[in-house]
């Protein structure tokens, strides 16, 4: 389960997708995200499904790979789905005691299900293809606007880029001291869910001790490298647009567009 994280990684492969503009690709997800709350109809969900089977195909990463993370979020997704499956008011179609399927229910419940796998895959695709690095950049870029009215972008997106990176670093760690404890006779499994709780302990202190560890590493190596925030920093190598970039945004446009006219007719 741990190992199943995807959020955070990078996954090195030449591909259309990886070669693209950080912005161009935070841009699509933004629209991927926003359509999918505009998905309420089967029209609108066929649509979302190509344009994010064609995005996976372009970026060239395994879609093994991509799906895996799922397994963390499937809890999430099995309660989301049941609360809309049995408490939705409709047409009864199932009851049983207190529980009643709806048709409605159904519906709603089809339709969470799936926003919640690609909010999960779409926002996965962003972080597979753009390096820690590329996505400081791009955030920077994008919300530079906001420098008018004295927001700190560059700190934000410094942080937003650290937290990413540190994800994969913490799964790695967590992995390796679940290891050392299960050696030392520790269970994870067994039990009522008070005594897993419990038996979390010996995995969470060292895993708070070594990043409090490595946070203190880095802000030490950030001010060893006279780190004073993005006032005056200039880019060693700054984004610049290239035409698959401008093909990307007017095939975003065009599928915000269809999404928007499925929503109007159905």
């Amino acid at each position: 389960m741990i190992r199943d994280i995807t959020l955070g990684q990078y996954y090195p492969v030449d591909s259309v997708l990886h070669r693209m503009d950080p912005r161009t690709k935070l841009f699509g997800t933004m629209i991927f995200i926003i359509s999918l709350f505009l998905s309420d109809s089967i029209g609108a969900y066929v649509i979302a499904t190509g344009f994010l089977v064609s995005a996976i195909k372009i970026s060239r990463v395994p879609f093994r790979f991509m799906v895996r993370g799922l397994k963390a979020v499937m809890f999430l997704l099995l309660i989301s789905v049941s609360f809309n499956l049995f408490l939705t008011d409709g047409q009864v179609l199932v009851k049983i005691w207190f529980l009643k399927i709806t048709r409605e229910g159904i519906r709603i419940s089809c339709f969470m299900g799936l926003r919640l796998i690609y909010l999960v895959v779409g926002s996965s695709i962003m972080t597979l293809t753009t390096t820690p690095n590329e996505l400081t950049d791009g955030l920077e870029k994008s919300l530079g606007f906001l420098k008018a009215v004295k927001v700190p972008v560059h700190e934000i997106s410094m942080m937003m880029s650290i937290a990413l990176r540190f994800i994969p670093i913490l799964v790695e760690e967590t992995d390796k001291i679940m290891k050392a404890q299960m050696a030392r006779g520790a269970d994870f499994e067994s039990g009522n869910l008070l005594q897993k709780a419990k038996s979390m302990v010996p995995l969470l202190v060292p895993l708070f001790i070594s990043a409090f560890r490595r946070a203190t590493d880095l802000a030490m190596a950030m001010e060893a490298r006279c780190y004073r925030g993005g006032q005056g920093r200039t880019k060693m190598k700054p984004l610049r647009y290239g035409r698959r970039d401008q093909a990307a945004y007017m095939v975003c446009f065009v599928y915000l567009a269809a999404m928007v006219g499925v929503r109007m007719v159905l």
